[in-house]
């Protein structure tokens, strides 16, 4: 492992690979908190929109996205779609075609048409697992896994380097003139989430010590139909495309209730959904998810993933209900970037979902977080081809400093992280009130001041660090927006979906 590199890539979803892939003639430090294929980007099953009609795109996307979307950042995925799309498909991933090969489109939650690519309910482990193979396969790419960015290096008022730390407890600097963060989520604030455990919001976090921009953090978005079992928090998702392809929302009464919050039912965007089904619990009755009138035959081809992991736990979909909730999927605002996903820092890009481009507004619109990361991913890519290459000389890192014992444990950490996920879930969820924000506040401060003194070198005092802080900007976020707008639901009195 070299002292240098010329561009390093923090993530190995479909952003940080992306990016990584398309990077030329640089040396590229790719960098993964666990193993490359890990993360989100493996849950995502519905798909990745084409943008084949961008005229109902663009409608679709402003309208779930309650109009506080960046128009230019809803045109670029819109203009860059196509390329990106062919990309995915000439490096080998495999959309679902019909008999005469032609591309198949399904619809998801907050669409009009018809324009989702897909791979049966596992598009996301399929494009990740093509883009590594072809990462692997790069001269200029180093993968180093099991290692943790901590801290981003300046000089001056530009990016030189980064502080890591692996799992076995070393830590080291690397410098390098390009860093791109595209470390995924913060789902891990949260008791019921539909992401990886490794989604503590790092990214953001260092990103913001730094003194990089951050924007729209109160817009959490809350997947609908997360599958419910009392004994997990982790959620399996249950994807938006079951109800592109038919699926009913229900309650315990057999009584279909979205048509009475929105005129297209189950599949208006998804705050209005999560909020439909929060109310139906709220008043006491259980929601299911209803697809019983596919065959068998059909649900083990088209959504083997879910048919699969439902029948483990004793529920076949083709017969049974499927009882759901919500449960924290993504965070439409981040790391701020322009079109280029240039932050305010020289040096410092950021894409993927710890990055706020502008393109999601208040809520995202289904599949196109998918599109968005390969996008700005691209046009990273291809900004740092543009640059001249810095002169450096490269030495090899001949060993890397040996941390100490923690004396706090895991057990403290743990006792912490779920102080985080009890005030997040109980007081910046769906539903929000102006005195649980401000109490979220004050017991987000109180669980950082015990931390203080406190310093550590292992991952897991940094993942409660960025947990905390990320916490903090969701609340302080949340308290200065004083009405609802699309994920950020305030309640006053009566709720409206």
């Amino acid at each position: 492992m070299k002292s240098h590199y010329d561009v390093i890539v923090v993530g190995t979803g479909i952003a940080g690979l992306f990016t990584a892939i398309n990077i030329e003639k640089k040396s590229v430090l790719l960098v993964s908190k666990s193993k490359v294929f890990s993360g989100n980007t493996p849950l995502a099953q519905g798909g990745i929109v084409s943008c084949i009609y961008k005229d109902s795109h663009f409608s679709d996307t402003v309208k779930a996205g309650s109009y506080y979307n960046k128009k230019e950042a809803v045109k670029a995925i819109e203009e860059d779609s196509r390329e990106n799309i062919q990309k995915l498909i000439e490096l080998g991933v495999n959309f679902e075609r019909d008999e005469n090969g032609e591309l198949k489109y399904t619809r998801e939650g907050g669409h009009s048409e018809n324009t989702i690519l897909y791979v049966k309910d596992r598009t996301g482990r399929e494009i990740v697992e093509t883009i590594a193979e072809t990462a692997r396969q790069r001269e200029n790419i180093e993968i180093l896994e099991d290692t943790m960015v901590t801290e981003i290096v300046e000089e001056g008022e530009r990016v030189a380097g980064v502080k890591l730390i692996s799992k076995s407890g070393r830590y080291f600097e690397v410098e390098t003139d390009h860093l791109v963060l595209a470390t995924g989520g913060i789902g891990e604030l949260y008791l019921n989430t539909t992401n990886s455990a490794e989604a503590t919001g790092d990214g953001i976090a260092i990103a913001y010590r730094s003194g990089a921009k951050v924007k729209d953090m109160e817009f959490i978005q809350f997947h609908p139909t997360s599958f419910y079992l009392e004994s997990e928090s982790k959620r399996f998702l249950i994807s938006e495309s079951l109800r592109g392809e038919g699926a009913k929302l229900i309650n315990e009464n057999g009584i279909r209730f979205m048509d009475n919050y929105h005129e297209m039912g189950e599949l208006a965007p998804r705050d209005i959904v999560s909020r439909g089904i929060y109310r139906e619990l709220s008043e006491g009755r259980k929601v299911y998810l209803d697809i019983r009138h596919e065959s068998e035959e059909h649900l083990k081809n088209r959504f083997p993933t879910i048919y699969e992991n439902c029948l483990r736990v004793g529920i076949d979909i083709s017969r049974d209900l499927i009882e759901v909730r919500p449960a924290e999927h993504y965070i439409m605002g981040g790391i701020e970037t322009d079109l280029m996903g240039n932050t305010n820092i020289t040096g410092l890009y950021a894409c993927g979902e710890c990055a706020c481009t502008g393109v999601h507004g208040g809520n995202r619109l289904a599949s196109n977080s998918l599109l968005e990361g390969i996008v700005f991913a691209n046009r990273i890519a291809q900004n740092i081809n543009k640059l001249e290459k810095l002169s450096f000389e490269e030495q090899e890192i001949e060993g890397r400093g040996e941390v100490q014992g923690d004396e706090l444990g895991s057990e403290f950490y743990n006792q912490k992280r779920a102080l985080v996920k009890n005030i997040m879930e109980s007081k910046l969820g769906i539903v929000r009130t102006d005195m649980g924000i401000s109490e979220a506040i004050e017991e987000l401060k109180s669980l950082e001041s015990s931390l203080l003194g406190r310093e550590s070198c292992t991952v897991e005092y940094n993942e409660i660090l960025n947990m905390i802080t990320v916490a903090k900007l969701v609340a302080y976020s949340a308290k200065c927006r004083k009405e609802s707008l699309g994920a950020h639901y305030i309640e006053r009195g009566e709720m409206i979906c």
